[in-house]
């Protein structure tokens, strides 16, 4: 299938699609007339892209993860156990963990700067 085929079929501008591609996460088969050629499972692959980063991976996480995971029956992804998969989820979820925490101090200066200001005013 081609780019614009694929991102009819996963909701993906084709700017996107490239964009994974330019970072590893999809490999399409180029055609001697410079098109890009893409495979079923490719939509699968940028439905499991789309979920790794709504879950806050950024891609080169998710160039290290993409081969594990895989879809349940029910069109779930699944992850797998797979070689440091647990170590850079891990990592990923301190992280996250920090920026939030880092976040709640930005919002709580944030809090007490509004009500000097009410109070003033």
């Amino acid at each position: 299938m081609r780019i614009g085929d694929l991102a009819h079929e996963t909701g993906v501008s084709r700017r996107l699609l490239r964009y994974y591609e330019e970072q590893g996460l999809l490999r399409p088969v180029r055609l001697p007339n410079g098109y890009r050629e893409y495979r079923e499972s490719d939509v699968a692959a940028v439905r499991h892209i789309r979920t790794l980063l709504a879950a806050g991976l950024p891609t080169a996480v998710i160039g290290r993860l993409l081969d594990c995971v895989h879809d349940d029956e029910g069109g779930r992804m699944v992850p797998m156990a797979c070689p440091g998969m647990i170590t850079h989820l891990r990592r990923e979820r301190q992280r996250i963990t920090e920026t939030i925490e880092r976040l709640q101090t930005s919002q709580q200066h944030l809090d007490t700067m509004l009500a000097t200001v009410r109070d003033q005013a």
